[in-house]
């Protein structure tokens, strides 16, 4: 029985690696669900894209639709043109999709459009932010899912106040963990650390990429001294997404502790992470690594939509103004900052409890041992 497994952009190769895994693991037990994976271009970059299937043992894409670059409208409506083209091909048991990218929402549309069931890894997650893209394709993909994998109580409550029938929804976990549990051994230093002097907790980690963050020089400048101020002199690793790296380009200058390098690849990145003496973000994901590795993390939204990695997490919400970062810093380096706690079921099982869902929703079950392919 085929599914697809959809990926398209950075997020999501953390995310699909171990449900590959875990469904090559089932196969070797004669498991009888085989996948496709679906690669839609919509990161084509190299450093965005390719290096993450080397280093986490992604097979290649059997399928890659290649939609490259283009707005939100055209890379969606590309991405839906060519998923529809593949299952008029070879039609699939299930279209499974991760996270809250562009290719989740597209994939999720053409295949209800065809009648293929959908389910929906990381389903649930809401910021409340409609200004977010990333907000408005969780909500369309949610709405037309048939199956809801959770990684929290809170997503669930989420999804049960939209109408959600319990028996749609499996709280699984975070497949993202697993990759991270799974890698950790394997973490590496980038080949720029040594010579920059990074000692394990002489340093931050910056991550910046959301429009309202960067998209104006003058915004973007105070964010970056107030930073440099904050960190007290301390080198500040920027690792420059291409979207923030246009915004730079246009600034006069800025302070000589932040140190510009390219997008790194899964291990060295999260090498840098867990050696930090803190990160500072505006992303979601990295919010809930650093709360596995019990950094402490200071996210420059209003809003997010991973709630457990504050509540039980070493993560903070400070907005979006410059002046909230020197408290948040002065707290830092007084020693004062939360130790934070793991949250339940990111335990790097998550991707071993999809399967079996997978398995008995698809009606593949082991009884006595034998294995039977009932009735759906």
């Amino acid at each position: 029985m085929l599914i697809d497994i959809i990926a398209g952009a950075r997020p999501n190769f953390m995310k699909i690696a171990p449900i590959i895994q875990a469904l090559d693991a089932r196969r070797a037990q004669g498991g009888r669900l085989r996948h496709r994976l679906v690669h839609t271009g919509q990161h084509y970059d190299p450093r965005m894209s390719g290096d993450f299937f080397e280093q986490l043992g992604i097979p290649a894409p059997q399928v890659n639709l290649e939609v490259g670059s283009g707005s939100q409208a055209e890379q969606a409506a590309g991405i839906m043109v060519g998923y529809e083209r593949l299952l008029l091909a070879e039609r699939s048991a299930l279209c499974l999709v991760v996270g809250d990218v562009t290719s989740t929402m597209a994939c999720a549309i053409a295949a209800q459009k065809l009648h293929v069931p959908v389910a929906h890894v990381e389903a649930g997650i809401r910021s409340g932010d409609w200004g977010m893209p990333e907000e408005i394709n969780r909500m369309v993909t949610d709405a037309i899912t048939n199956w809801f994998f959770t990684t929290s109580e809170v997503a669930n409550a989420n999804l049960r106040a939209a109408g959600v029938g319990a028996e749609r929804i499996f709280f699984v976990g975070n497949t993202m963990i697993d990759t991270l549990l799974a890698n950790m051994d394997r973490l590496r230093a980038p080949g720029f650390a040594a010579a920059q002097g990074l000692e394990p907790g002489g340093y931050f980690v910056l991550t910046l990429h959301r429009p309202s963050n960067v998209d104006a020089t003058g915004t973007f400048a105070a964010l970056l001294a107030a930073i440099a101020e904050g960190t007290r002199g301390m080198p500040v690793v920027f690792p420059v997404h291409p979207r923030t790296a246009k915004t730079l380009r246009e600034l006069p200058g800025f302070p000589p502790s932040i140190r510009l390098v390219d997008p790194q690849p899964y291990l060295e990145f999260n090498w840098l992470v867990k050696h930090a003496k803190a990160v500072i973000t505006d992303s979601g994901g990295i919010t809930e690594e650093t709360t596995v590795m019990g950094v402490p993390c200071m996210t420059l939204r209003t809003t997010t939509e991973r709630p457990e990695t504050i509540t039980t997490g070493t993560n903070e919400l400070l907005g979006t103004d410059p002046a909230a970062l020197k408290p948040a810093l002065d707290r830092l380096f007084a020693g004062q900052w939360k130790r934070g706690a793991i949250p339940e079921k990111w335990d790097g099982r998550t991707a071993v409890r999809i399967v079996a869902e997978l398995e008995r929703l698809l009606g593949v079950a082991e009884v006595e041992g034998q294995r039977v392919l009932e009735a759906v």
